[in-house]
C-alpha cells in the first residue's frame, strides 16, 4: 500500500507540474501610447533562457527554460521547469516595428507597437 501511495504522490506531483508549465506565468496586458504592455513574472528564470517572439499577426509566445538542482532529498516540487505561454493580443502588431523586452527582478515587461493606435499629442 505504502508503494501504491508513493507513486499516486508522484503522479499528482508530475500533473501539478504540467498544471503550473501551462498556467504560469501570470501575466497583465495594456494599451498605453499606441503599445501594448505586457506583465510577466518569471521569477527564477535566467534571462538568457528566456525566449519571446510573435507568431503570426497577433500571437505573443513567451517560453523560458531552468534547471533546478536539488542537494538532499527531495519531496514536492511544483516550480515549473519549463514555460510556455501563448497569448492572443487584442490588436495587430505593427509591421517592422520595435518591440522591446526588459526583464528585472523576475519580472518581464514587453513593449509592442500595434496597428491603428495614434498617439495624439495635448496641447
Amino acid at each position: 500500500m505504502d508503494v501504491i501511495m508513493r507513486e499516486i504522490g508522484r503522479r499528482i506531483n508530475e500533473l501539478s507540474k504540467e498544471f503550473y508549465e501551462t498556467v504560469i506565468p501570470p501575466i497583465d496586458m495594456y494599451e498605453e501610447g499606441g503599445e501594448l504592455i505586457v506583465v510577466a513574472d518569471l521569477a527564477g528564470f535566467s534571462k538568457d533562457k528566456i525566449n519571446v517572439r510573435i507568431a503570426g499577426e497577433n500571437d505573443l509566445i513567451i517560453t523560458a527554460n531552468r534547471e533546478i538542482e536539488y542537494i538532499g532529498t527531495k519531496y514536492y516540487t511544483q516550480r515549473p521547469l519549463r514555460i510556455y505561454k501563448r497569448i492572443r493580443l487584442p490588436a495587430k502588431v505593427k509591421k517592422d516595428s520595435q518591440i522591446t523586452a526588459k526583464y528585472e527582478n523576475g519580472v518581464l515587461t514587453i513593449r509592442i507597437p500595434i496597428e491603428g493606435a495614434i498617439s495624439v499629442k495635448v496641447e
